[in-house]
């Protein structure tokens, strides 16, 4: 079987476009986005002015190492999620809908209380700033779950447990990380460029946080109400099996 056709039949069809969305929705929030300018300062070692030079060798090596350190941890969870998901089989169904109720309650919460979105979980403990100590921070980043990027990432946890299947899992997971990851590697590659667009992203931090949590939403409904299959099977007959390219 072809990667495309893989995708393609169960549940990976519907829930790959949404970890992507949901990786760049959780870097686009407000615990994430505010910071990246330190986050790749620390990761590279660099100051303030060495980063507007663009050193872009350093930068996306400091970048790259930072999203693989993050994406051991999510990418682990994910496994594990989908790995357990195969366990209890039997039970999947309830479990489904208990799932999809707390990522419905997680996208009421970022909906209606923005506040509480924007805090932080810090870590006291940090390696040592520069490339060595970047794959270690974002293994730490990875481990805090800044209340803003959980209950995203808690909304992917219960897809990976649908999937019923510990390789599909750790698929989603890695689709997740790359649409977390690409842009700190995008604005690594193009710094000045990179901090012109994030502030235009801050200036509609409202809007962007509101798509986050209503993306939450539907997704907490499809779970509870068991019609993410269902909608699965539908867009797989209808805008999968009926296209036909033309050539």
């Amino acid at each position: 079987m072809t990667l495309p056709e893989y995708v393609q039949t169960g549940p990976l069809l519907l829930a790959v476009p949404l970890a992507a969305l949901a990786g760049l929705v959780s870097f686009l929030s407000p615990c994430v986005l505010p910071l990246v300018p330190g986050f790749l300062a620390y990761v590279t070692g660099l100051s303030g002015g060495d980063l507007e030079k663009q050193r872009r060798g350093r930068m996306f090596l400091g970048a790259l190492l930072f999203v693989l350190g993050f994406s051991v941890v999510f990418v682990l969870i994910s496994f594990t999620a989908g790995a357990v998901g195969d366990l209890l089989v039997e039970y999947q169904r309830g479990l489904q809908r208990v799932l999809g109720a707390v990522v419905l309650l997680g996208g009421l919460l970022l909906l209606f209380t923005p506040l509480w979105a924007q805090r932080e979980v810090k870590v006291r403990w940090r390696p040592r700033a520069g490339l060595l100590g970047a794959p270690v921070l974002g293994f730490l980043f990875g481990i805090g779950w800044t209340p803003c990027i959980g209950p995203i990432f808690a909304a992917i946890s219960a897809m990976a447990f649908t999937t019923g299947n510990g390789t599909r899992a750790t698929g989603l997971g890695l689709v997740y990380c790359l649409g977390l990851g690409i842009p700190f590697i995008l604005v690594a590659l193009a710094y000045g460029r990179g901090m012109r667009v994030l502030g235009v992203l801050r200036r509609h931090r409202v809007a962007l946080d509101r798509f986050g949590a209503l993306l939450l939403i539907a997704i907490g409904v499809l779970l509870v109400t068991q019609q993410f299959q269902p909608l699965v099977s539908w867009v797989q007959f209808h805008l999968v099996s009926n296209f036909q390219p033309v050539i």
